[in-house]
């Protein structure tokens, strides 16, 4: 390493301050990078696929002179981008795909300028490693179960506003999980990314119990959660939440109304062959009324049967069932907290209650 650069295990890597950088070409970085990294790219997705060519043809030192030619008329552009990116008293932490030529090089570039650089030791696909591991340790967690309208994700939120621990699958996701659930939510994470993601969001919560997750299938939009957390969620206690039939429309008509007749159409569109052609015609026919209420009552029975196929998937039973009923998202949360029979059930089982 460039005059004794320190390199530091992923853990360590993770937990110790500093601007993170990844130096991995625009391309790289977009498919899966470490949560809160900057992107620093020391070649263009073009100029690494160069460079790689002429490994694979020539050799390394052919490949090391390739390298040094593309980067050389960025040398200032570089050192300016490393410069405006330190912080006083605090390390640039730096790292590209394997922990070798291109962090080293910018390690480099950053020691020229007297700017203090810690690398992380095997690079991005170190971390990858991590990520993948994180998912296998037992993680205390509590599923939110419940039909689609009864507002997981609200009552989710106000648990967390509570001092709950709580991790967001729809939210990192960018997606609600169902055929209308990309609706005027940002472009999905790729898989890898949204593994990244919950890992980190996991990190944050290490050491609190119980960790409170909505009860998914395995895809949320084209985001597969992990198998190894997926296997754990399988595992897991969960509750219950119920809402009245007229509530859940509401729900629904306020998440997804406000979208408009094309996006609902095709949305629609996507589930007619699992709704029916019966229910796909009624449906449709509501959308075109802009009955967005008459619409919803339409696709809840498939919705609501897709929920009691997955519950007799389950491995245990559910701890408890509430009906959250007329109950604005800060009372549910209120009441989930406050209600003891869950967690005796979940203490039984290692869990205990956030403080």
């Amino acid at each position: 390493m460039p005059g004794g650069t320190l390199s530091l295990t992923v853990d360590a890597f993770l937990a110790s301050g500093g601007p993170l950088v990844d130096v991995r070409s625009p391309g790289e970085f977009d498919q899966g990078h470490i949560p809160q990294a900057i992107n620093l790219p020391l070649f263009s997705d073009g100029q690494r696929a160069q460079v790689g060519i002429c490994y694979g043809q020539q050799g390394r030192q052919a490949a090391v002179l390739l390298g040094l030619a593309l980067v050389a008329p960025r040398l200032q552009e570089l050192a300016q981008g490393l410069s405006a990116l330190a912080q006083p008293g605090q390390p640039l932490r730096l790292h590209c795909w394997r922990g070798g030529m291109r962090s080293s090089s910018m390690a480099w570039l950053a020691s020229s300028l007297e700017l203090p650089v810690v690398l992380l030791h095997g690079g991005y696909k170190a971390f990858r490693r991590w990520v993948l591991a994180s998912f296998e340790r037992p993680l205390p967690l509590l599923l939110l179960a419940g039909r689609t309208g009864t507002g997981k994700t609200n009552l989710l939120e106000a648990l967390a506003q509570r001092g709950q621990a709580v991790v967001d699958l729809e939210g990192l996701a960018n997606h609600r999980g169902s055929s209308f659930g990309g609706l005027g939510m940002a472009p999905q994470p790729s898989s890898e990314h949204y593994e990244n993601l919950l890992a980190a969001a996991l990190l944050a919560l290490q050491g609190r119990s119980p960790i409170w997750l909505e009860a998914e299938s395995a895809q949320v939009g084209r985001c597969r959660i992990p198998a190894a957390l997926r296997r754990q969620m399988g595992e897991a206690p969960a509750i219950e939440i119920r809402r009245s039939q007229q509530e859940r429309v509401r729900q629904l008509v306020a998440t997804y109304g406000p979208h408009g007749q094309e996006a609902l159409r095709a949305a629609t569109a996507r589930i007619s062959r699992r709704l029916g052609p019966q229910r796909s015609a009624a449906a449709l026919a509501a959308i075109e009324a802009s009955d967005w209420a008459g619409a919803c009552a339409q696709m809840l029975d498939y919705y609501d049967r897709c929920y009691d196929h997955e519950l007799t998937r389950r491995e245990r039973p559910l701890l408890s069932s509430f009906d959250l009923s007329d109950l604005d998202p800060a009372a549910a949360a209120e009441l989930l907290i406050s209600n003891s029979n869950w967690q005796q059930s979940s203490a039984k089982k290692g869990y205990r209650p956030s403080s």
